[in-house]
């Protein structure tokens, strides 16, 4: 009977590593190392391992000496110490690396010493090859190979620790580029190959083409059951001690053999021909020259980034050495354990990556269109622009989540969407109250799947000169808490879910008053620049996490917030309904903005002649006074009152259609 001590327990491999000892009838127990903060982590893979009774786990660390394991902790006899733990990360730096590598090597042969283990097991990894040329053989180690990152860096010296070290046996591991098991498919994170897996993915819309592959050198990959199982074995077997063994494909698998793998499986052309070596060299060492010119490393990493690919995997795509594993295969015989064709379970690995690890599956949508089956937060959802909003989301298979103060309000829109066979949840909540949103952010997240989508709907519409707002700054301030800060910190709210699934879209209601200067509207204007100037500058930050933002310069539509205006009785309006419509074009395409042509002109004109726009804008000004509801006179009337225009007020309402004077 033996006993294990097992670092790394909770990673891909040690997962099923574990696995595989707990099914073993000669494991005794098997002590896992486990850090204060991931024990229940542990303890949920624990119940999915046979003959959970046979663990034992230690509170410990790594990077502290002896592990930080008290000497209590640990029963007298430990026959085999395996080390799994490490940082798999080539975006690292040294310093991390070597934190994680190089140090908790160190700790756990201090360890492995302090206790007497039998034999020191230790996982390192192809990479501590380098470029070397040619065969890499189970017994070479330091043969004046280059280490061209920090990973290879570190998991070379940490190999060095465990061999030069000469108190505990030892035996090493090398496995090559490590996949999802070859049976389930189970994966723990994006990684190897897998970061190409979401450009492949956007080939399958392309016709079935033959396809020239650039041969561009070889891989090698191994599905993690077979390194596991491997492990399992050879850690148990007498007379190994002293040794490497390279858990790898016998034969190196062309980049264009797994490109064409994994393109079958995702239903993407596949590669009919090899372009030759003396074709795709000089191409290549053309494009590492081309790095060096001004924007081209930039251009690069841009689309590497939006396709969630590392620029530091490029360098180590493919390998330069042979890996020699006949010692292993030697060890394994009459095991029963073989290594599967990269071909025969790509389509494994495959599907598990597209159901749990694709970056960008949330946006995926329904077979009904763009808004099928999403989850759309809509503001100011009780009436106007936001009812009609709602319900043609609801019509078009999405599930608005309705926002607004009065609740009675939202259920007569949802019972509106349920009596024409959608779905909406209501929300009841006061935007301009920070904790009420956090809250009600909270509830959406924990009743709802997901959180798709929001738009920015509800608002506030002042129209007051300012010779009449001398004493009124609460209209500025009330203006700002609904439209400016009520919407941002619903947006703030969201990001975090958003940014975690790699998918949101925002669409911020604007106003046609943005793209121009609309006289008696400066508090209202204001706060809707402020929002479209936050979201310019949000969207570049969050470019990367797959969230976009679509501002809509709304003109003026016929809802109640209009209607203290009189004169905008006599105004050419949209109706909320078609209002609607613009805020759906925004959810569907997601463009950066949607307005009208009478806006564009006007910002247009203003970006040319300023000042004329200013003087037409006076004019305006002039023409259409302020309305007895915010406070003007009622001594200055226009024709027949401030239902009815001058013909000049009629004139410019019809030359500027939409804007809201």
């Amino acid at each position: 009977m033996a006993t294990y001590l097992v670092t790394g327990a909770t990673g891909l491999i040690g997962r099923h590593f574990v696995a595989e000892l707990l099914r073993r009838p000669d494991t005794d127990a098997v002590y896992l190392l486990v850090r204060e903060q991931s024990q229940e982590r542990l303890a949920r893979l624990a119940s999915t391992w046979p003959n959970p009774e046979k663990i034992r786990t230690v509170v410990g660390d790594v990077s502290r000496p002896r592990l930080g394991i008290a000497d209590d902790r640990l029963p007298e006899k430990i026959d085999h110490v395996v080390h799994l733990a490490a940082l798999y990360d080539l975006t690292a730096d040294d310093e991390t690396s070597a934190a994680a590598n190089v140090d908790g090597t160190r700790h756990v042969v201090e360890l492995a010493a302090a206790i007497g283990a039998r034999c020191l097991h230790h996982v390192s990894s192809v990479a501590v090859a380098g470029d070397h040329r040619g065969r890499f053989t189970e017994e070479m180690f330091d043969a004046g190979q280059r280490l061209p990152t920090p990973y290879h860096r570190t998991k070379f010296e940490s190999e060095r620790l465990v061999r030069t070290q000469s108190e505990v046996p030892w035996r090493i591991y090398r496995p090559a580029v490590v996949v999802g098991d070859s049976v389930t498919g189970e994966m723990d994170k994006i990684d190897g190959p897998y970061y190409f897996f979401a450009g492949l993915s956007r080939l399958t819309s392309l016709p079935s083409v033959p396809l020239v592959f650039p041969d561009i050198g070889d891989t090698n990959i191994v599905p993690v059951d077979y390194v596991a199982a491997a492990m399992a074995y050879l850690v148990n077997q007498p007379g190994l001690d002293g040794h490497a063994f390279h858990l790898v494909n016998p034969e190196p698998q062309s980049a264009r053999y797994v490109y064409n793998a994994f393109a079958r499986a995702a239903g993407a052309p596949v590669a009919t021909a090899e372009l030759d070596p003396r074709i795709t060299k000089p191409l290549l060492n053309l494009v590492k020259l081309a790095e060096h010119v001004p924007g081209v490393t930039i251009a690069r990493d841009a689309v590497l980034d939006r396709l969630g690919i590392p620029p530091e995997l490029l360098t180590t795509l493919t390998f330069e050495p042979k890996f020699d594993s006949k010692a292993t295969r030697d060890a394994l015989a009459g095991s029963g354990i073989e290594m599967p064709q990269l071909s025969e379970y790509a389509d494994v690995l495959w599907r598990y990556w597209r159901e749990h690890l694709d970056p960008f599956r949330a946006r995926r949508h329904g077979g009904r269109g763009e808004l099928d089956g999403r989850r759309v937060v809509i503001t100011g959802a009780s009436s106007g622009i936001g009812r009609a909003t709602a319900l043609k989301v609801a019509a078009a298979g999405g599930v608005p989540l309705l926002v607004a103060r009065r609740q009675h309000e939202l259920e007569e829109v949802r019972a509106e969407i349920e009596a024409a066979g959608g779905h909406a949840d209501i929300y009841p909540c006061d935007l301009t109250d920070g904790e009420a949103v956090d809250k009600m952010v909270a509830q959406m997240l924990a009743e709802q799947p997901s959180v798709d989508m929001l738009v920015n709907n509800a608002g506030r519409s002042i129209r007051r000169s300012v010779q009449l707002s001398y004493g009124r700054m609460h209209d500025y301030e009330r203006a700002m808490a609904i439209n400016y800060f009520g919407a941002v910190r619903l947006i703030l709210a969201l990001l975090p879910h958003m940014v975690e699934r790699r998918f949101g879209h925002i669409v911020n209601v604007s106003s046609i008053g943005v793209q121009g200067i609309a006289p008696r509207f400066s508090a209202y204007v204001a706060s809707k620049a402020a929002l479209d100037y936050f979201s310019r500058i949000v969207a570049t930050e969050t470019h990367g996490a797959g969230i976009t933002f679509t501002t809509v310069h709304m003109p003026l539509v016929r809802t109640p917030m209009i209607r203290p205006t009189r004169i905008y009785d006599a105004f050419p309006t949209k109706s909320p309904e078609q209002a609607a419509g613009m805020v759906l074009e925004a959810l569907c395409k997601r463009p950066k903005h949607i307005g009208t042509p009478t806006g564009f002109m006007i910002q247009a004109a203003y970006a040319v002649a300023p000042g004329v726009v200013n003087a037409i804008a006076y004019q305006g000004y002039r023409i259409f006074p302020d309305s007895t509801a915010a406070g003007g006179s009622g001594r200055v009337k226009i024709g027949k009152g401030e239902r009815h225009l001058s013909a000049a007020a009629a004139a410019l309402a019809r030359l500027t259609r939409g804007f809201h004077w």
